[in-house]
């Protein structure tokens, strides 16, 4: 039998733990007694730099039940590197890996069928959202919108797929081996191949708490997403400005051929607008290069993505 880790990363979610512990002791214990999977099987928290009592709640159910572990990062360092810090340690004990959010909006009983296609020789099963049924329809227009943007940009993403997957250990093991800083785990997944599958599930609303994800955040993880994996922004200030020199090349002919006829050019207006237009595609431009530019003076720094405080799974008893 494999031995499962469930990865969950935690940000500020006491309110939540004790509901998704209870949900999880049940579901882990049926699959081990089904002998699904190995009783070495666990659940691993992952406290991202929390303020309130999560990880002082994640070392009490560690007390009480071996079947939950954790780790503590030294500070906050968001989701994706908190989930990396889970991933890149469960893979140290586990053959088999689970990510999931810690708010139970992820149907905990599609892990079964994730499994089955897992022993069926399936590296990577991204878990999908089959409907959007609960969102606003701001949500949905927007969520739906990202991930048709994302596949014009040239990313290669599963479509309503969060971070919702198993992966096996080979996978993480090559996993390891990508370096960047700057994390867009959906993007960086489909590129490590081996055979993957996909299991539809509808998902919850979220049981108690806010969520750690507002539009802002929403925004600057959809633009770290594209700058991280297409250069099609790049090229797209290339084409417009061979676009607005042909257009310029026009209007310069157009205007000597008024002069040389004898009619004066006018179009003061016309000329203001022109200059206030193309300060600020200038502007926009260089605001998209330096984005780029920024995102390579990270890599070069190699500055580590997390730091671990505390291992629960090194603590000696």
């Amino acid at each position: 039998m494999k031995t499962l880790y469930i990865v969950i990363p935690m940000f500020n979610e006491e309110e939540v733990i004790d509901e998704t512990t209870k949900r999880l002791r049940i579901k882990v214990n049926d699959l081990i007694k089904k002998k699904i999977i190995s009783k070495d099987s666990k659940v691993m928290y992952v406290n991202d730099g929390s303020k309130d009592k999560t990880w002082e709640k994640i070392m009490q159910i560690n007390k009480e039940d071996k079947l939950f572990t954790g780790i503590s990062l030294s500070r906050n360092k968001g989701h994706q590197n908190a989930l990396v810090a889970g991933l890149l340690t469960a893979r140290n004990y586990a053959d088999v890996v689970i990510s999931m959010d810690a708010d139970l909006q992820d149907d905990i009983n599609a892990i079964d069928e994730m499994l089955e296609k897992y022993h069926n020789g399936c590296d990577i099963v991204y878990g999908v959202r089959s409907a959007r049924k609960k969102d606003t329809f701001f949500k949905k227009v927007t969520a739906e919108g990202f991930y048709k943007f994302m596949k014009l940009m040239g990313v290669d993403i599963v479509y309503n797929h969060a971070d919702y997957r198993l992966t096996s250990k080979r996978v993480l093991d090559e996993f390891s081996n990508f370096k960047e800083v700057n994390l867009f785990l959906r993007g960086i997944f489909p590129l490590i191949g081996f055979k993957t599958d996909v299991v539809y599930y509808e998902r919850a609303e979220r049981f108690a708490g806010t969520s750690k994800y507002p539009l802002k955040k929403m925004l600057n993880f959809a633009w770290d997403g594209i700058t991280s994996f297409s250069v099609k922004p790049l090229r797209f200030i290339c084409v417009l400005g061979f676009l607005i020199l042909f257009i310029s090349i026009i209007i310069m002919i157009y205007a000597f051929i008024r002069k040389v006829t004898g009619n004066n050019v006018e179009g003061w207006t016309f000329i203001t607008i022109s200059i206030w237009f193309l300060g600020g595609l200038q502007m926009l431009s260089l605001g998209i290069v330096g984005e780029y530019i920024g995102k390579v003076y990270n890599e070069t720094k190699q500055r580590p993505r997390y730091i671990i405080e505390d291992n629960l799974l090194e603590t000696k008893i």
